[in-house]
C-alpha cells in the first residue's frame, strides 16, 4: 500500500495539471471505452426482452462478478509487468492512474459552464451543461443550469476522483480497473427502466457498496476545502447539511457531496428535474439555501472542488510518510 500512495500522489499531481491527452484519445480508444464495449456484449447476450425477470437478474449477477473478475485480472497482470520494469513501469503506472482520475477534466468541463454563460447567455449555459448531466437542458432557465453544473461537479467528485483514489490506494490496478469497470456499468445498465432494472440491478447495487466509503470521505473533503477558502461557518454548514440531508436523495451516496457542495456555498440543490420529456421529482436539498444559482457560484463549486483535490492529494501524502 506505501507504494500505491507514492503513486496515487504523484498521478493526482499529474491529472490536477496535466489532465486527460485528448490528442491520444483521438488516436486509440480510451480505457473507458473498451470497458464500455464489453460491457455492451454482456448486456446484449444477457438481457433479452422476452426472457423473464427471474433470468435477467441472474444473467446481469453473473455479467457483473465476470467483468469485475477480468478487469481486477488485468490490472493484477499489468501492474506485475510494470513493476519489474522498475523506475520506467512506474512511470507509465502513475500516467494510468492519472488516466482514471477526473480532476481537470471534470474542473474544465464544468468551468466551460461558466464560459458559455457568460459569452451566450442562457442559450450557451445549456449547450455546455447537456454535455456533463442527463437533464433536458431546454427545461433548465439560468440557475438550473447553474445548480445542475454544480450538482454534476459534487457527485463526480465521488465517482470520478475520490473513489478511484480510494481503491486505488488500497488495492492498486487491480482495484482501480474493477471500480472503474463497476462504475462504467452502473452509468450504462444501472438504470431503474424497463431495459435495465432487472439486468442492471446488480451492478447499481455493488456500486452503492463500492462508493459507499468514497462518498462520505468526500463530504469531508469539501467540508474542510470549505474551511481553508470559506471559513468555519461554511465547513460547520457544509456537514450539517450533509448529516441532514444526504439521506433525502435518491442515490444513498451522492447525496453526500451534493449537500455538503450545498452546505458549504449555501445553496438549495437538486429538487425536480426533467429527462427526455418526464419531470422527476425529488426532494431539495438544503432547502433554506439560495435556489438562484448563477455563474459566480459555479466559480466558487469549482474553486472549493479543486481545493477539496489538495486535501486528497495531502492525505494521500500524509498516509504514504506515516505508513
Amino acid at each position: 500500500m506505501e507504494l500505491n500512495l507514492a503513486i496515487l500522489v504523484l498521478a493526482l499531481l499529474a491529472d490536477r495539471f496535466v489532465g486527460d491527452p485528448d490528442w491520444l484519445w483521438r488516436r486509440i480508444p480510451h480505457p473507458v471505452v473498451l470497458f464500455g464495449w464489453a460491457i455492451d456484449q454482456a448486456e446484449r447476450y444477457g438481457n433479452g426482452a422476452s426472457a423473464p425477470a427471474t433470468e435477467r437478474s441472474r444473467n446481469g449477477l453473473i455479467a457483473t462478478v465476470f467483468l469485475l473478475i477480468v478487469s481486477a485480472f488485468a490490472g493484477g497482470l499489468l501492474m506485475l509487468m510494470l513493476r519489474s520494469l522498475g523506475v520506467v513501469g512506474l512511470l507509465i503506472e502513475i500516467a494510468i492512474v492519472a488516466v482514471f482520475i477526473a480532476q481537470k477534466s471534470l474542473s474544465d468541463h464544468v468551468g466551460r459552464v461558466v464560459t458559455g454563460l457568460q459569452e451566450r447567455g442562457l442559450a450557451g449555459g445549456r449547450e455546455a451543461v447537456s454535455q456533463i448531466v442527463g437533464r433536458d437542458p431546454q427545461s433548465l432557465d439560468e440557475p438550473g443550469v447553474c445548480r445542475a453544473a454544480i450538482e454534476s461537479l459534487a457527485e463526480n467528485f465521488s465517482d470520478g476522483v475520490v473513489a478511484p483514489a480510494f481503491w486505488y490506494a488500497v488495492l492498486g490496478l487491480p482495484g482501480l480497473l474493477a471500480y472503474k469497470m463497476l462504475n462504467t456499468a452502473d452509468s450504462m445498465i444501472g438504470h431503474k427502466n424497463e431495459r435495465y432494472l432487472h439486468f442492471g440491478r446488480a451492478s447499481a447495487k455493488a456500486d452503492d457498496l463500492a462508493n459507499w466509503l468514497p462518498a462520505r470521505l468526500s463530504a469531508l473533503l469539501i467540508a474542510a476545502a470549505a474551511f481553508v477558502k470559506r471559513g468555519g461557518r461554511a465547513a460547520g454548514h457544509a456537514l450539517d447539511v450533509a448529516l441532514r440531508d444526504a439521506g433525502l436523495h435518491r442515490s444513498p451516496n451522492a447525496g453526500w457531496p451534493e449537500c455538503a457542495m450545498a452546505g458549504a456555498l449555501d445553496l438549495a440543490l437538486a429538487g425536480n428535474r426533467t429527462y427526455g420529456g418526464t419531470v422527476v421529482r425529488e426532494p431539495v436539498l438544503n432547502g433554506p439555501g439560495n435556489a438562484a444559482a448563477g455563474a459566480k457560484d459555479i466559480a466558487a463549486a469549482i474553486g472549493l472542488f479543486q481545493a477539496s483535490c489538495s486535501l486528497l492529494t495531502v492525505l494521500a501524502a500524509v498516509l504514504f510518510l506515516l505508513l
